[in-house]
């Protein structure tokens, strides 16, 4: 580890025997020939340390040091990651096998100095002094795409250690490794006199350290330059100022920071436009041209009885002009009815908002028979809803998390009124010959965070029939549940499809029970688009649990949603732009050439992806659970005495937490509107006593 030391110690013997001028000529000759044989060992003594600094990072198995290691992202939340230093680099993994990189730190471009904190550990920080990207381009084994973790700055890092000895030593490790990183140019010249053979571990380290600063990126993690940006502006310190301890660099604690530090908050603005079918049938209700007929005798000679729909590409006159990631929103219209059910003191009161709740997301319907498109692997869609009454907000994100099979996986939070809920859906398609279904097979979780109570949530299938004969209508059925398993509360509820000989009276029908234990409490009927009465089983006593009226719909929250240009490529809106413009200009020849293109370009990618995994960006798959989970899920109860606001960046949904002497509180209710006159570069700049 300390073979760097020998370099040293050479240089220094050229200076051994340097005394005062003597007159002797004799002494001069001698001191004369002397130098020359220092100089001449001197030369020697570099070029083979050289060769055993070559020789070491050659071997994986030369390690200066490997720990646990907190790491912070721009988001201020720290992730615990496994960290290899090695002569010249840092290679940082999620657990200690090799497995899962997350990224390499070129140390040759990099300083190194302390960061006090008040919290427990020992903190320090790697960072580029001209702002550049401190990260190499591939993995110590050529990999070009690491794991993903939460987002990490580009040009510096910030480390917590679990004790303050443990930090002295790797403020030690990475000082000699910083020494070592020096001799990089030499050891490539070394390297090519040598015989000694490479390893292709090695020979991709080689060429990290031989990697200039200019060079190196890190691209594998999320590049956000306005990111990056706000961290620097947010953490600006004396970089460049020496300290007394040890005579190493220190930098004021994040704890220390003013109250006019800001943040970046993805800028959201009110929806323009929304449309919501008529009550009743009418709207289900498709009227097919004799154009569209034959593209559906030519689909349907495809197709046979049972068959998945999946994988077939359907004609676009069908398609409602939005993503299934975009309709799977419409049940948070309503999230306010949420925030009372946490205010509720019994677990029946509970259960009777979560299912007024619920039934909330289904009067919204487009107008005819129509399917959104099917997402694009990767596609995401964020959006958020304020709480005027509670003066809070309720943030969605969803994204497509695979393509065979098709699974949506969504997260949404109001960490102010105490709700969150995640789960995924897993769109199932299948024909029947003059009817086919679309099952939504999957299930949501419900989180009350001040009462610790889940309430797990199934859905409805889609019915499409009269597809060979008869009128073409959409309808919901199955039966579903509501369950609290802590409460022992639960919602059976089912969607009954219009009989045969049924009148309009039968269409949209639903029935049901919310029973504790095997109390039923009360029973539920009446059309799930209209009003639905709740009837009480011990006094008999009826009221209506929801009517989608005129009041109720001009209570609707309102939406947010990002500008389109503003958008990431592969957020909905954006990513299916061509299609809806051709599909609202009635274009329909248009409208399948541009999602032909979508569908060609995920093909292709697909192709070049072969057996690779595809690693989704905002969750991850539970393989024991079988369940998609949010990455950065935040459930701990609202303090309002710690917490500020939460707010979105980049698909993350965060807290900003008050400052030591912060005491003022952040209203969305009197400072969104002025968001809209200051949002730039697709962000928000939040200041902790209101909008900047």
């Amino acid at each position: 580890m300390f073979f760097f030391f020998f370099l040293l110690q050479s240089e220094s013997r050229m200076f051994i025997g340097l005394e005062k001028e003597s007159s002797s000529p004799t002494e001069k000759l001698a001191r004369k020939e002397s130098l020359k044989v220092q100089k001449k060992n001197y030369r020697q003594e570099k070029k083979r340390v050289a060769k055993e600094l070559f020789s070491a990072l050659k071997d994986p198995s030369v390690v200066i040091m490997s720990n646990w290691l907190k790491i912070r992202g721009t988001l201020k939340s720290w992730t615990k990651l496994w960290c290899i230093l090695k002569p010249g680099i840092l290679l940082i993994y999620k657990t200690p096998g090799s497995d899962h990189w997350v990224g390499t730190i070129l140390l040759n471009a990099c300083k190194l100095i302390e960061r006090p904190s008040k919290k427990d550990g020992f903190c320090f920080k790697l960072y580029h002094p001209l702002d550049k990207s401190i990260w190499a381009m591939k993995g110590p084994k050529g990999e070009s795409v690491g794991s993903i973790t939460q987002p990490l700055p580009s040009n510096y890092l910030i480390f917590r250690a679990a004790s303050e000895s443990d930090g002295r030593c790797w403020m030690d490790a990475l000082e000699l490794a910083l020494s070592c990183s020096s001799l990089s140019k030499m050891t490539a010249k070394s390297g090519r006199d040598g015989d000694l053979s490479s390893s292709s571990e090695s020979s991709h380290i080689l060429q990290l350290l031989q990697s200039s600063p200019n060079q190196i990126s890190h691209g594998h993690l999320f590049n956000d330059a306005d990111s990056d940006k706000s961290e620097r502006e947010a953490h600006e310190d004396s970089d460049n100022a020496a300290n007394e301890n040890g005579g190493r660099l220190m930098e004021e604690s994040d704890m220390d920071q003013s109250d006019d530090v800001c943040l970046q908050a993805t800028a959201f603005v009110e929806e323009a436009h929304e449309e919501i079918g008529e009550v009743g049938e009418a709207s289900q209700v498709e009227t097919v041209s004799e154009e569209n007929k034959g593209l559906i005798w030519t689909l349907l000679k495809q197709l046979r009885p049972g068959m998945d729909l999946s994988k077939v590409v359907l004609p676009t006159f069908i398609l409602e002009p939005r993503s299934f990631l975009d309709k799977l929103s419409d049940y948070y219209y309503h999230a306010d009815l949420l925030s009372q059910a946490v205010m509720e003191e019994s677990p029946y009161c509970r259960m009777k908002q979560v299912l007024r709740w619920y039934l909330s997301g289904f009067y919204k319907k487009p107008k005819g028979l129509k399917k959104p498109y099917n997402p694009i692997l990767g596609e995401m869609f964020r959006c958020c809803w304020l709480h005027p009454q509670t003066d809070s907000c309720t943030f969605y994100i969803a994204e497509q998390v695979s393509h065979h099979p098709p699974v949506s996986a969504f997260y949404i939070s109001n960490r102010k009124d105490g709700f969150c809920i995640s789960g995924s859906i897993l769109a199932k398609s299948k024909f029947y010959g003059n009817s086919l279904s679309a099952i939504l097979d999957g299930k949501a979780r419900l989180l009350f965070l001040t009462r610790d109570e889940e309430y797990i949530i199934t859905m409805p299938y889609a019915h499409c029939k009269g597809i060979l004969y008869g009128t073409m209508t959409l309808e919901l059925g199955g039966k579903i549940t509501i369950e609290c398993e802590k409460t022992q509360c639960y919602t059976e509820l089912e969607f009954k499809l219009k009989p045969f000989l049924g009148s309009s009276c039968n269409v949209n029908q639903i029935s049901g029970k919310i029973r504790i234990g095997e109390d039923v409490l009360a029973t539920v009927d009446g059309h799930w688009d209209s009003k639905v009465h709740l009837t009480e089983k011990r006094t008999g006593q009826q009221e209506v649990l929801w009517n989608p009226g005129p009041d109720i719909r001009r209570q609707r929250l309102k939406r947010q949603v990002v500008q389109v240009d503003q958008q990431e490529v592969f957020e909905s809106e954006r990513l299916w732009q061509h299609v809806t413009r051709a599909i609202m200009d009635k274009d329909q020849m248009r409208a399948t050439q541009e999602k032909f293109v979508l569908e060609e370009a995920q093909r292709q990618e697909a192709r070049e992806r072969a057996e690779r995994p595809w690693n989704p960006r905002l969750f991850t798959f539970n393989s024991d659970t079988y369940e998609w989970h949010y990455r950065y899920p935040d459930t701990k109860p609202w303090d309002p005495e710690r917490c500020l606001l939460q707010f979105e960046k980049d698909g993350i949904i965060q807290t900003e937490e008050k400052s030591q002497h912060q005491r003022r509180s952040f209203s969305y209710s009197q400072n969104w509107a002025a968001q809209q006159k200051v949002s730039h570069a697709g962000f928000l700049v939040f200041c902790k006593g209101g909008f900047m």
